[in-house]
């Protein structure tokens, strides 16, 4: 689970990273390595997609058990003492 994880979190980046640069710059990255509307582009795109859809999971069990709060900078218990 940990790799999947780690693997997903890769793509993620990847994408944004792309977002960013089509955002800014109108540069697809992914196009330009692998060739606009190819195979490999177009399963990158669902790859990164499929990644968004798993990192859902460890999101909601972050909200679920207070995480987002700690992460957001607010004060638990713990870190009072």
């Amino acid at each position: 689970m940990k790799a999947l994880n780690l693997v997903t979190l890769i793509l993620l980046i990847v994408g944004g990273l792309n977002w960013g640069l089509v955002g800014a710059f109108e540069f697809d990255l992914v196009a330009a390595i692998f060739g606009e509307g190819s195979v490999l582009s177009r399963l990158v795109y669902v790859l990164v997609g499929l990644s968004a859809l798993w990192q859902i999971m460890p999101l909601m069990k972050a909200f679920s058990i207070g995480e987002a709060h700690a992460e957001a900078g607010h004060r638990t218990t713990a870190a009072r003492m």
